[in-house]
């Protein structure tokens, strides 16, 4: 397909990607990164939860996009839910050692160095 719609499909994935990381981030990463800032081992944790990520996604190889961010961050939304965790309502306490919680910060952290998502 040619012209106007030639990429639709792609730039629809992108703003869904986007959206999804802005819902991560506003449940999620606002708070932790928040948490991190007063927390140096907090922020340590969520650092080596980044390395995690990029080296699951072998970002050394291929650049990070709001697209893999996002369908990974879903994943381990799935996993976690599908293994029976229940995500907290109300106010994250992130001095709870919550492997989910966390990774979920470490996939805001890293879309923040995205340039789409600034």
């Amino acid at each position: 397909m040619n012209g106007l719609f030639s990429n639709a499909a792609a730039r629809a994935a992108q703003r869904t990607a986007l959206a999804s990381l802005a819902d991560l981030t506003a449940s999620v990463g606002v708070s932790g990164l928040a948490a991190a800032q007063g927390s140096p081992g907090l922020m340590s944790v969520i650092d080596q939860h980044a390395a995690g990520v990029r080296d699951s996604l072998d970002a050394d190889n291929r650049p990070l996009t709001a697209i893999l961010l996002a369908a990974y961050a879903e994943g381990v939304r799935d996993a976690a839910y599908l293994h029976g965790w229940v995500a907290p309502e109300g106010a994250i306490d992130w001095a709870e050692n919550d492997w989910v919680l966390r990774r979920l910060l470490a996939v805001c952290t890293l879309a923040r160095t995205l340039p789409t998502t600034r």
